[in-house]
């Protein structure tokens, strides 16, 4: 059967920034009803791609086509009227109204040109929840209530209250855990059955195999390579194009079990029967210096409850807290941060950096202290000692006066290690680190890690990929449903075994 004529094409798109070419001559052909997966590394130029394609910003050069008819996207409104919703990994909800009211934002049935109907909005916002399988949902809830994935739901609801003929999901299922990802990928079924076209955006690759039909990837802001097979194009030549060398070992090597033998060593971390009504069991754990602990499970079986309390930031209902032999007073950050103890969180951008400051600033200001000298701030200093720590972990551009909020993902998420750095923390908690960050980056945020444990930094990891678990950590910790079902060294465990004990595990010592 002959291929069906582009839905969408984009030919030669070209955008520059002040001192940066984001687009070089971008190619990209979407047929009706196909998963077409858009792949790249960080600065890549896939963003400044689905912003053209969605009419935040206009091209510089090059041509768009719909159905083979040239079109001008003037506008998010412009491209939404001709059929081309995006739904970004942040998503733009308002979270003080129902669902219902953010499934018509902007299009709202009205009477007499002025009242809102809102029991048809009602009407129509339940009718496209039991399109997508979610009419639990109701459209009556307060969008603020819903978990991460009834949010997506309802971003999507809002995309196909319009005529959409394509979607572009940019990180879909970046907050969510595997049960959430098969149902989204239920969803992206039923709608290419639909003739729904889908521009694909995510950093997991193995996602790319399930889901898409055909891969442009991105890198320098060209398009290396377009309408690669998703299905049998080999990993390896993937991560070759979106990273212009062959990533064969993305992990460090693990040193050998008797340079991490912890028996010889007095723990730098120890959790007893820590515990939070509703949240997790009784947790118990030993970390001494130079070791990495990984905890695995699905999102809900408490891996980032547990991290948050041991940081201070939740207070448990049980159980203690010792930092080198001395107790943390429960609920406590500044008694976690004053032993040793940081935290890079799952939300780096809303709950650890400040986007708009400095990389310096980002750095220094869990030790603004040690640059204050009689109420005035060292800002040479602080600028200096920032700068150090950010060059130790490699992290570029080497400006410590760049702002946060222009750094890439991995980039990001070094100048929160290097704060950690900066203080001289013993414990580094480390919730989803690459999170939103791309393949070549992921290694060198994974050399970082493991040089830092081999300095004697003592590390707890939660990750929602087992692989980055097993790849990274010494021992591993797996958690369902709020209770450790099984212990062991990483090298003792696969993926499947894990995945066994998260679904069906039953509790161990």
């Amino acid at each position: 059967m002959a291929p069906l004529a582009p839905l969408l094409t984009m030919t030669s798109i070209t955008k520059s920034f002040p001192g940066v070419r984001a687009l070089d001559g971008v190619d990209l052909e979407v047929r009706p009803g196909e998963v077409h997966c858009l792949l790249g590394q960080n600065g890549a130029g896939k963003s400044t791609l689905i912003k053209v394609l969605s009419g935040v910003h206009q091209p510089d050069g090059g041509q768009i086509t719909w159905r083979g008819e040239p079109v001008v996207l003037r506008s998010p409104s412009a491209a939404m009227r001709l059929g081309v919703a995006t739904i970004y990994q942040e998503l733009d909800l308002v979270e003080h109204l129902s669902v219902a009211e953010n499934i018509s934002l902007g299009h709202e049935p009205t009477s007499a040109g002025f009242v809102v109907r809102r029991r048809s909005a009602r009407t129509t916002a339940d009718a496209l929840l039991r399109r997508l399988g979610h009419p639990e949902i109701g459209a009556g809830r307060l969008v603020g209530a819903l978990s991460a994935a009834q949010q997506q739901i309802v971003s999507m609801a809002r995309a196909l209250s319009h005529d959409v003929r394509l979607i572009v999901m940019d990180e879909p299922s970046a907050a969510l855990d595997p049960d959430e990802v098969d149902n989204l990928f239920r969803i992206v079924a039923s709608l290419t059955a639909d003739g729904v076209a889908v521009v694909y955006i995510s950093h997991r690759l193995e996602e790319i195999r399930r889901i898409g039909d055909r891969v442009t990837v991105l890198k320098d802001g060209r398009a290396v390579a377009g309408g690669l097979p998703a299905k049998t194009t080999p990993t390896s030549e993937v991560v070759s194009l979106m990273t212009g060398r062959t990533v064969e070992y993305v992990f460090p090597e693990r040193p050998s079990p008797a340079s991490v033998d912890p028996s010889g060593t007095r723990p730098v971390l120890t959790v007893r029967g820590l515990a939070r009504d509703g949240e997790f069991a009784p947790f118990d754990l030993d970390l001494h210096p130079g070791e990495i602990v990984g905890l695995a499970g699905l999102v809900g079986s408490g891996r980032s409850e547990i991290l948050e309390t041991v940081y201070g930031a939740r207070r448990p209902t049980a159980g203690k807290v010792t930092v080198a032999g001395v107790p943390l007073r429960p609920g406590s950050v500044r008694a976690a941060v004053r032993a040793g103890v940081g935290l890079a969180p799952e939300e780096r951008k809303a709950q650890a950096l400040l986007m708009l400051e400095s990389v310096t600033r980002n750095v220094s200001v869990s030790t603004m202290s040690r640059f204050s000298r009689g109420g005035w701030l060292d800002r040479r200093g602080e600028r200096a000692a920032a700068r150090q720590a950010a060059r130790d972990l490699s992290l570029r551009p080497d400006n410590p006066d760049a702002r946060v909020r222009t750094l890439s993902g991995g980039n990001q998420q070094k100048a929160v290690l290097a704060r950690w750095l900066l203080r001289g923390c013993r414990v580094l908690l480390l919730d989803e680190p690459t999170r939103g960050v791309d393949v070549g980056a992921r290694a060198e945020l994974y050399a970082v890690i493991r040089r830092l444990a081999d300095e004697g930094l003592a590390v707890l990891l939660v990750s929602s990929e087992v692989p980055e678990v097993l790849g990274l950590a010494d021992r591993v910790l797996v958690l369902r449903e709020g209770r450790v079902v099984h212990r062991a060294p990483a090298q003792e465990l696969d993926e499947s075994r894990v995945l066994d004990l998260v679904m069906e595990g039953s509790p161990t010592s």
